[in-house]
């Protein structure tokens, strides 16, 4: 986990003071803080922001929810005009990638400029505050001392709050899932889909789950019949949320959800793994699920498989092909990684993403993520 813990001080009425600083990004508590109330304008916090000045609010709540808008559209109109003098220059998808994500994470780190002030059990000391207490309890656990995060942080552990509480419909098991706050949440449907649909390999009665966040592919083996799953991760909130997601299915005596970097003891007729799809560095917690430095999950799984499988078992590798087409992988590495691990390609069941970047023309990346398919990958030892 990226979260940051630390301290963040300013001077205020002409006195030092000083908070608990929180960042689930691990952004560090800024250095430079000023008071900011109802009476400043868009342009100041602006220009404050981008110097890497942090306003820590004392107005109205919801006037700092419109004075965030109002810096995402001067960021937005900014970065418009950069696109625009630079799509002259012709580039590689790897590089308008790598411009994306730098320009992704600008944005971030000016948006976390806006601060908002929390008092012990997680109350904010601000006209038209809402109640956020359970939404920051979720995430932060339990508060016993004032302390200060940005508040594009707060919505985000809002809206992560209310994916909780009313969970993602999902058709293979006609039931919903909830995922916690920083647990990858299974709105692209069709890697489930896949493993809805794959055939089980004969006499599958126990299977692994490798990276397990959501718990969602492992309900749906046990619903396929899978006698017992074991399903592995490494985070203690994905750990937490698939245990609640399972029990919540009734799926808690075919279920273990056990703590493991990748795979559980033993040999199983099938392994599961959705690993994240783009290899690179996270930059916050949700970014873990998408994000795999140097390729190290991929790299791991395939490596360990062979030595997990029972006789005759499979291994299913869920992958996008995204990277490929950004430049930031090739097929050739990936045959080669599947190749060196003594594996051999079975099968291969493709499907087109419905999502809505997809086809959105003004996404930076739309050439690479129109042509992008997910596939599963059915291996076994060579």
């Amino acid at each position: 986990m990226s979260h940051a813990m630390g301290e963040i001080s300013w001077v205020e009425g002409g006195a030092e003071r000083s908070a608990q600083w929180r960042s689930e990004s691990g952004w560090p508590a800024p250095k430079k803080v000023v008071v900011a109330d109802d009476t400043m304008n868009a342009d100041t916090a602006y220009r404050l922001a981008l110097d890497g000045t942090a306003l820590l609010w004392r107005g109205d709540f919801q006037n700092a929810r419109q004075l965030l808008s109002a810096l995402v559209r001067r960021i937005e109109h900014k970065s418009d005009r950069a696109r625009r003098a630079k799509a002259k220059a012709p580039a590689t998808p790897a590089e308008l990638f790598h411009r994306h994500r730098l320009q992704q994470l600008q944005r971030a780190r000016t948006l976390a400029m806006l601060l908002i002030p929390f008092e012990a059990g997680h109350t904010i000391p601000l006209r038209r505050a809402p109640d956020v207490h359970e939404a920051c309890a979720e995430a932060y656990g339990p508060s016993n001392a004032p302390y200060v995060a940005s508040l594009r942080e707060l919505l985000g552990l809002i809206g992560a709050h209310e994916w909780r509480r009313k969970g993602v419909r999902i058709p293979a098991l006609d039931a919903s899932i909830h995922p916690w706050y920083g647990v990858f949440s299974p709105v692209r449907g069709e890697y489930v889909e896949l493993v809805a649909q794959a055939p089980l390999p004969a006499g599958a009665k126990l299977a692994f789950d490798i990276g397990a966040g959501t718990g969602v592919l492992s309900a749906v083996l046990a619903r396929r019949g899978v006698q017992r799953v074991i399903a592995t991760d490494m985070d203690a909130r994905a750990l937490g949320c698939a245990r609640e997601n399972i029990a919540r299915l009734g799926l808690a005596a075919q279920v273990e959800v056990v703590q493991a970097d990748l795979f559980p003891d033993g040999h199983a007729a099938l392994v599961v793994c959705n690993p994240p799809w783009l290899p690179g560095k996270p930059s916050s917690a949700i970014e873990y699920a998408i994000y795999d430095p140097d390729s190290r999950m991929l790299k791991g799984f395939l490596g360990g498989l062979a030595a997990h499988l029972a006789p005759g078992g499979e291994g299913w590798l869920i992958l996008s092909d995204l990277a490929e087409h950004l430049g930031l992988r090739s097929r050739e590495q990936l045959l080669g990684w599947i190749s060196d691990a003594g594996l051999e390609v079975i099968a291969r069941h493709d499907v087109r993403p419905t999502h809505g970047k997809a086809s959105d023309p003004d996404d930076p990346l739309h050439a690479a993520r129109s042509r992008e398919v997910t596939s599963l990958w059915r291996l076994r030892a060579a």
